[in-house]
């Protein structure tokens, strides 16, 4: 019966279009009623960009208890080649389709059938829950209700970030920065090009720049073998500039990104790649989020780690909301469903035996 009403849930979740351009407050207010119907004490948490928002959530008495993380939004489906609806719950054997299945709105479904459960069978220690917007575009939404985590629910035992791990522990990912670098040029006649300052050029030394850290970090940088790449990342990802052939560009952008491992800080490596820029570059950060370095010797974190079918701790190559919660000094680890192989691509799905595994560890965790 528990399947049951997941998969309801689930198709309810999949066929609100939360994509992280456009709002999210009918899911929202969806969960809300659930929760509170189920006897929950609901916050929401108001986004400060319009049409968007959070919610807190806790369900029973006494200090600690466990807080599930989730986020709300799901990636993009234009320029895939779709073969199912997207914002429809499709089984094709013991697969479920549809945009977040995987990512993450099938962990999201477990934690709310667990909830509807619990009058009939209170949870040794309180249910908290966590629901965001806009992690699929930088971890905008959290860093607006971290500050609201603790006052409004209480300090939790531990956290559980429902990402997909396959069910693993995962313990430990990089932090992430984006950067926005403009290239400040003078405009001319390209016959005279010798005489005015290429905004091109000025990228490209940017470019060369970033290779060069790049190399640096390979061969110098912090190392850890669990990750892959083992280093921490530098990539630029978009270069523009220029107006026609025959004009010096006056202007050019590049847009590029910084992944450190918590042995580093993009300011370190910053700091690095500006030193040996010319003048006229003017580099912003346009977004970040912290990395996780989480210890299985915690004795909150080996509890539920041990409950595990498979315990084996794993480090992600993607980035989560968890590093925000670890920054409140609470145990965290990134647990969910499915795997992010199948995340993020047209005809996303779920195996539904993963989330049979899921709402068994919830089951197990809030007995304990």
């Amino acid at each position: 019966m528990r399947m049951d009403r997941t998969l309801d849930i689930l198709a309810r979740l999949i066929a609100f279009p939360t994509v992280s351009s456009e709002p999210n407050l009918a899911l929202i207010g969806w969960v809300a009623a659930l929760l509170r119907d189920a006897g929950f004490a609901v916050t929401r948490i108001p986004a400060s960009a319009e049409g968007k928002a959070g919610l807190l959530a806790r369900f029973g008495d006494g200090e600690g208890g466990v807080l599930w993380s989730a986020h709300s939004d799901v990636v993009p489906v234009e320029g895939q080649a779709w073969t199912l609806p997207p914002f429809e719950l499709t089984r094709k054997g013991d697969r479920l389709h549809g945009r977040g299945t995987t990512d993450m709105k099938g962990f999201l479904a477990c934690v709310l059938a667990h909830a509807e459960s619990l009058r009939e069978s209170p949870p040794a220690r309180p249910m908290q829950i966590a629901l965001s917007w806009d992690e699929e575009v930088g971890c905008r939404g959290i860093p607006e209700m971290i500050g609201e985590v603790i006052p409004t629910l209480g300090r939790p035992d531990l956290c559980i970030v429902g990402e997909p791990t396959l069910m693993r522990p995962g313990i430990g990912h990089k932090g992430k920065a984006s950067y926005r670098a403009l290239c400040h040029g003078e405009a001319g006649h390209s016959a005279l090009a010798p005489k005015f300052t290429n905004a091109l050029h000025l990228a490209a030394d940017l470019i060369g720049a970033l290779r060069a850290e790049q190399a640096r970090l390979i061969a110098e940088g912090a190392q850890d073998e669990g990750q892959d790449p083992a280093c921490s990342t530098v990539h630029a990802g978009v270069m523009s500039g220029g107006v026609a052939l025959n004009i010096v560009p006056e202007r050019a952008e590049v847009l590029f990104e910084i992944r450190h491992l918590a042995a580093e800080t993009t300011e370190e490596i910053l700091a690095r790649i500006r030193a040996g820029l010319p003048a006229g570059i003017e580099i912003t950060e346009t977004g970040a989020y912290p990395g996780l370095a989480s210890d299985l010797a915690d004795p909150a974190l080996a509890a539920i780690a041990v409950g595990l079918e498979d315990p084996r701790p794993v480090k992600l190559a993607f980035g989560t909301e968890a590093g925000y919660f670890a920054g409140l000094r609470i145990p965290t680890l990134v647990c969910g469903p499915g795997t992010m192989a199948d995340g993020h691509q047209p005809d996303e799905s779920i195996a539904e035996s993963e989330l049979a595994r899921c709402l068994a560890f919830l089951d197990r965790t809030m007995r304990g």
